[in-house]
């Protein structure tokens, strides 16, 4: 196969999870937001709760259709561009993300119209229970799509077989060895997402000057979770990298953009510049002596494995991986901050007249998404040249086309993709900029006889028959509170 038609494929592969892995990740904070949100407010009867369930319910709708959508083309891909990957490991893969379909996504799909459409149709607990199911369906979903991803970066349970993965052992295949860290560290990232969006939200209309009860609410909310978990997600972080240490090593080398060991040498922090793949060094480096021997072994003497100690064909390419893993991680510190800052403000008193940290919530508004793609970039390409890690070469995984055949798909996905998801992005934004409105209650269906009944019963339904999809959520409730006002 020519190597630029390979190329094209995992550009084209890599665009479309960039934009795929955007909206599960706020799908899934949303969700678990909305849970809290309806809990507190059944637990309290307090109505700014139910303003901004009403409010960021919209929101969830409207990233869930696009989460679906741009997930559809993500398993077709495997069949189109990577025919022989999934011929070699599709019998690992597949069963778990068929596992995801009827688990997850089943779940997702059995509670969903209930959440959307049923606040007024049944009862509060029946209504929180969906929502709660729905919420763990986007976290059951986030599982087995990151056990099938962890797999293919630490393989294990299987044999080799005919030329083709045979699973042996379908707990080792599922609990691989960097499968907890993964889930725990993608699932906090979805939070600080959500956290982050949240907050930004909140600081733009009181930039704006409304610091009406839900705007404040939702701002103390996602700071507090902000919080909370950033320090935790370092944390999670550094584990995760230790167990990356053990079990690819080629990555962290690159990661560190650590070159050689010398003897007796440690191994320092290269805190900025630009690998030279070429030149097997670090061109305009600053580094900070023994702090990398420190963070990765716990010693200031202790040694890593090297780049030079992998054939230059077992390398990654290290300056993408060595530049979007300080993204990430300053990303990180940046939301530290944040919520260090929010926490002083709070305990001063000046949380919601700040207008400096208003606008620095606001420019953090995006910084988990970004955060999340930099780290997807450092995981998928720090795992090169290889599809399944010390197994099967990402070129051996390829479907056999030409150059023109993928680079024409690929910038139809361009095009479609900008122009599709980028009106639902500019929708969203829309919503987000009406802010949170008092929810109206319907009012009460009338009792009488039976002709009335079954005319009032035929009005009322004909609303939510049109509003039968995950995407309509967002204008059935925008009308019928427009008409209530």
């Amino acid at each position: 196969m020519d190597i630029d038609a390979l190329l094209l494929a995992r550009i084209q592969f890599a665009f479309t999870i960039s934009f795929h892995i955007i909206f599960p990740a706020i799908t899934i904070g949303l969700a678990s937001y909305l849970a809290v949100l309806e809990g507190c407010w059944l637990k309290t009867r307090n109505p700014v709760y139910r303003d901004l369930y009403h409010f960021w319910i919209k929101i969830f709708s409207v990233n869930f259709g696009m989460g679906v959508v741009s997930g559809l083309v993500m398993a077709y891909q495997f069949g189109t561009n990577w025919s022989f990957f999934s011929e070699f490991a599709g019998s690992v893969t597949g069963p778990l993300l068929a596992y995801e379909v009827l688990t997850a996504f089943f779940l997702e799909a059995g509670f969903l119209g209930v959440m959307l459409f049923g606040w007024n149709r049944v009862g509060p607990g029946l209504h929180f229970f969906s929502t709660i199911m729905v919420a763990l369906g986007t976290l059951m979903s986030a599982t087995w799509i990151l056990a099938s991803n962890s797999w293919m970066q630490t393989p294990a349970g299987f044999e080799i077989v005919d030329g083709r993965v045979i699973p042996v052992d379908w707990l080792a295949v599922i609990f691989n060895p960097s499968f907890p860290y993964r889930l725990v560290h993608m699932v906090i990232a979805a939070f600080l997402a959500t956290a982050l969006m949240v907050s930004a939200s909140a600081a733009w209309h009181m930039l704006r000057g409304n610091r009406s009860a839900p705007v404040k609410k939702m701002f103390a909310m996602a700071v507090a979770l902000i919080v909370l978990v950033a320090p935790l997600q370092a944390f999670v972080g550094d584990a995760h990298g230790l167990n990356t240490l053990e079990h690819q090593p080629a990555k962290l080398a690159a990661i560190e953009g650590h070159w050689e060991n010398k003897p007796g040498e440690s191994v320092p922090l290269v805190v900025f510049g630009w690998p030279d793949m070429q030149a097997e060094t670090n061109r305009f480096a600053l580094e900070i002596p023994h702090l990398g021997s420190l963070i990765l072994t716990h010693s200031l003497d202790g040694q890593i494995p090297a780049l030079k100690d992998f054939p230059p064909e077992d390398r990654p390419y290290v300056p993408i991986v060595f530049w979007s893993f300080r993204i990430m991680v300053g990303l990180g510190f940046l939301m530290i901050g944040l919520g260090l800052w929010a926490a002083w403000s709070r305990w001063r008193g000046h949380l919601y007249e700040s207008r400096n940290l208003h606008r620095f919530a606001l420019a953090m508004g995006p910084a988990g998404l970004v955060a999340i793609l930099a780290g997807w970039f450092t995981t998928e390409v720090g795992r090169q040249p290889w599809v399944v890690y010390n197994v099967m070469r990402t070129a051996d995984a390829v479907s056999p086309h030409g150059p023109y055949e993928v680079g024409l798909t690929l910038l139809l996905f361009i095009v479609v993709y900008f122009i599709v998801f980028g009106a639902g992005t500019v929708y969203v934004l829309k919503l987000i900029g009406k802010g949170p409105k008092p929810y109206v209650e319907p009012p009460p269906a009338p009792t009488g006889s039976l002709v009335s009944a079954v005319s009032t019963t035929a009005t009322a339904a004909a609303p939510a028959a049109t509003a039968s999809r995950p995407l309509s959520a967002a204008l059935h409730n925008d009308s019928a509170n427009a008409k209530e006002h």
